[in-house]
């Protein structure tokens, strides 16, 4: 059983099941937070009840684990024949609930239909089948994020050799990022590669290609940075490295985020873990072109680590107990440092009850920045705070208020409710 780690006390005050990760990702000036998902987990109502949760996740991503249904081999099965059944009902699902979605690839060197593997097609033939593929895969889902291209390149590097590659040579990334973007012009395009966290190698190669592909006016709009990565083992350059990219004239994304740890979990363990986050969502939150961070699905249940590495597994804010969910304190960095900017951004963008007791939950919990803050909160006597805590008992304030919430928007009842 793993156990919720929270080092500063601001999740505390807001209760576990609306911990606002997307909204606080808005505040600062984030596009969204996400979440990966994949078909069979949506017959799992608590878990679907979360993944729901548009406070939390803004965007979901089809995931790979099981039914891999938009890659290649399950997009198009034999020449020609495009079947998206199981794709469209994430994007459903999605946009049902107003969260933007992110396509998983038209291009990538894995999981592809042994029709194209084993055709020994020629250059001409190979590249008018990667066009159709992408054109075809980006156009179903005009109106989605959708990055085109996955993993290009070797850790060195060099380019990975592939059935593409091998017989297209690199223009073949062009190829499906020009038929991409005639399918639906107003698509983000991206590249998405893992091991490109930090500076390295590889991402320098990644680098080079934004740059040759930016010479050559082929439309590239931004990097993902997978984030797979392993607890005490976290790039200590992302932060440069995002601005390297960024400085290219692209956005980046923290695209498929999760930090495994050998198991059994130990609390040892866990500590490191929320500070391997950290250090992630800190170098996304201090990028201005780090449009937002997608973690890969949102609990160990779902994970695809232990099926893929021995041993080692929990790689994800929210663990299973008895069908509930709980976090430690891994997204601290996006909820704290904040300035009086971010909390105006957050307080318009929830209706009027919530916000005014969010709003005076963080100004008391913060002291040293409400003179600001309190300022913040009487531009907005729409909230209604009083009101709000008056009808809703569940609602946990802070053991102690500072003098300054004793006197704004006449909340003095706050500090009765100490949880």
């Amino acid at each position: 059983m793993r156990v919720s780690i929270v080092s500063s006390a601001l999740l505390l005050t807001i209760p576990l099941a609306s911990a606002q990760l997307n909204l606080w990702a808005k505040a600062n000036r984030k596009i969204y937070f996400g979440t990966a998902t994949d078909n069979p987990e949506l017959t799992d109502a608590p878990y679907l009840k979360q993944l729901r949760n548009t406070q939390d996740f803004g965007q979901l991503t089809p995931a790979s684990r099981v039914l891999l249904f938009m890659k290649w081999f399950a997009t198009e099965p034999s020449r020609g024949n495009f079947t998206f059944d199981d794709g469209d009902a994430i994007v459903k699902l999605a946009k049902k609930n107003g969260q933007l979605v992110r396509g998983h690839n038209c291009v990538w060197h894995s999981q592809l239909a042994d029709w194209v593997t084993a055709g020994n097609f020629d250059n001409a033939t190979l590249s008018s089948i990667v066009q159709t593929h992408c054109h075809t895969l980006v156009k179903h889902y005009k109106g989605d994020i959708s990055y085109p291209l996955e993993e290009p390149f070797n850790d060195d590097g060099t380019f990975r050799e592939t059935v593409f590659y091998n017989t297209i040579g690199p223009s073949y990334i062009p190829l499906a990022l020009r038929a991409a973007r005639a399918a639906d012009p107003k698509a983000k395009l991206y590249i998405n590669d893992y091991n490109i966290e930090g500076l390295s190698a590889k991402s320098t190669g990644m680098l080079n290609l934004v740059k040759q592909l930016k010479k050559d006016r082929v439309p590239i709009d931004g990097i993902g940075i997978q984030g797979h990565l392993i607890v005490g083992q976290v790039p200590t350059t992302i932060k440069e490295n995002l601005q390297a990219f960024v400085k290219l004239g692209v956005e980046v994304a923290i695209t498929e985020l999760d930090i495994r740890m050998n198991l059994p979990v130990t609390a040892d363990l866990l500590a490191q873990q929320k500070k391997d986050y950290e250090t992630v969502i800190s170098a996304c939150k201090a990028v201005k072109g780090c449009v937002g961070i997608t973690i890969w699905d949102w609990t160990d249940k779902y994970s695809w680590v232990p099926g893929v590495f021995s041993g080692q597994g929990a790689p994800l804010p929210w663990d299973e107990l008895r069908k509930r969910y709980k976090k430690h304190g891994v997204f601290d960095p996006m909820i704290s440092n904040y300035d009086e900017r971010s909390i105006d951004t957050l307080l318009r963008r929830r209706r009027p009850g919530r916000l005014g007791l969010e709003a005076l939950q963080i100004v008391s919990k913060f002291p040293q920045t409400s003179p600001s803050l309190v300022e913040v909160v009487k531009k907005h006597p729409e909230m209604g705070a009083q009101k709000y805590l008056s009808r809703d008992r569940d609602a946990k304030a802070p053991r102690s208020c500072p003098s300054a919430l004793q006197t704004t928007c006449g909340v003095p009842r706050m500090c009765e409710y100490n949880g």
